[in-house]
């Protein structure tokens, strides 16, 4: 019997068909976006030069001023979230928010040829630039609400959102449908905004976010919406303007 592909596999995790794309599955159609962008971050992120610049260029700078000097660099955020997820080969990853599919390549390399790495965007001009950069034969791409997963319950082992969840417009309905798919015991790690303290830079961040359409969470914030869902063990690291947030579904 012939070996199913990545993305056979992955039909068989949702809860809708999809069509096939250009590489990818489409739940979202022709002229369909995945909502309207909640700011000009997102705008940019639907354009189709910024992913051809995001992955080697645009991400690495903003994630810098973001998180500072001392904040991991883009390939150490990898890292980071590879080591927090635990994938093990053949487990199920999801990477909501994929973008051009740097973090997906990385599970799809963790979870070996047995696995799945399913890469999940709303933008059909990052999931191109994401097919284009190629990969392991365990990842697939699907074009999809990331808010609310099109996604059977319990099917995943580990889901990645990263700098994502404070584009949503509602980052607390993401938060519990990141919960409904994943498996007993599956890992979630974030990295979103974390608002300082101190008055003024609190001030001066909000504003910032504002403009930029983003949702400046408090330090604390996500772990405490994680905990109220379920997760144990959680785990928060702090950069500049940043968190990294992981845990386990008990």
């Amino acid at each position: 019997m012939p070996t199913k592909t990545a993305t056979e596999r992955l039909e068989a995790l949702l809860d809708a068909p999809a069509k096939a794309g250009d590489g990818y599955l489409d739940l979202l159609g022709p002229a369909t976006q995945a909502g309207p962008p909640t700011g000009l971050t997102q705008r940019l992120m639907r354009t189709t030069l910024l992913p051809q610049v995001y992955e080697r260029y645009w991400r690495p700078a903003l994630g810098r001023a973001l998180k500072g000097p001392l904040g991991p660099s883009m390939a150490g955020e990898v890292r980071i979230a590879t080591k927090l997820l635990a994938l093990k080969p053949g487990d199920t990853a999801l990477d909501v928010a994929c973008g051009t599919g740097r973090f997906t390549r990385a599970f799809g390399a963790a979870v070996g040829p047995d696995g799945l790495a399913v890469g999940l965007d709303g933008a059909r001009t990052m999931l191109l630039k994401a097919v284009a950069e190629g990969g392991p034969d365990s990842v697939a791409y699907l074009r999809a609400d990331a808010v609310h997963l099109p996604f059977k319950e319990s099917i995943v082992d580990g889901l990645c959102c990263f700098a994502a969840l404070h584009m949503f417009a509602e980052p607390e309905t993401a938060l519990d449908s990141f919960a409904r798919v994943l498996k007993p015991g599956g890992r979630i790690v974030l990295l979103t905004s974390a608002r300082r303290g101190w008055q003024p830079a609190r001030v001066a961040e909000t504003v910032g976010g504002i403009l930029s359409g983003q949702r400046m969470f408090d330090r604390g914030e996500i772990a405490a919406s994680l905990r109220a869902r379920g997760f144990t063990g959680i785990t928060e690291r702090y950069a500049g303007v940043t968190q990294i947030v992981a845990g386990r579904l008990s």
